[in-house]
């Protein structure tokens, strides 16, 4: 299977075989007006499979949500056709309106209007807790 490159954009790679359509949907791609080329299960000599994303497009999404995601992946950004930039994303030290909180005793159940706010309490774990009720976040 052959994808062609892309002249501006972003590729996500070494995402997780499976976890493509979680990340699209994490980015909100869909409301993007780009081509966006999702690629499945592609062979890794180092994950075995692995999933991709390419992004052909001038405008960036928020990658920042990547890091909470995995912070394993490689984010690479291409200008005019070449790979400017590598990276790989950092734990974001707090994600708001990403995911919500699940405790039915959180403030955030009764008051819609209230964003879901979870701050980074553990590094080594990844663990993120709400801001009101300190509930753990499901990753």
């Amino acid at each position: 299977m052959t994808v062609d490159e892309i002249k501006n954009g972003v590729v996500i790679d070494h995402i997780k075989a499976g976890q493509a359509m979680e990340i699209y949907k994490f980015l909100g791609l869909d409301k993007f007006d780009c081509t966006v080329a999702i690629i499945k299960n592609a062979q890794s000599r180092r994950m075995g499979k692995k999933d991709i994303i390419k992004i052909d497009s001038d405008v960036v999404p928020d990658l920042s949500v990547l890091g909470y995601i995995d912070h394993n992946l490689t984010v690479n950004i291409i200008k005019d056709g070449a790979n400017v930039s590598k990276y790989h994303p950092e734990l974001p030290l707090e994600i708001v309106d990403i995911v919500k909180c699940k405790n039915p005793r959180c403030i955030t159940s009764t008051e819609q209007e209230l964003s879901h706010v979870f701050k980074l309490t553990d590094r080594e774990h990844s663990v993120y807790r709400c801001i009101y009720c300190e509930s753990k976040a499901k990753n």
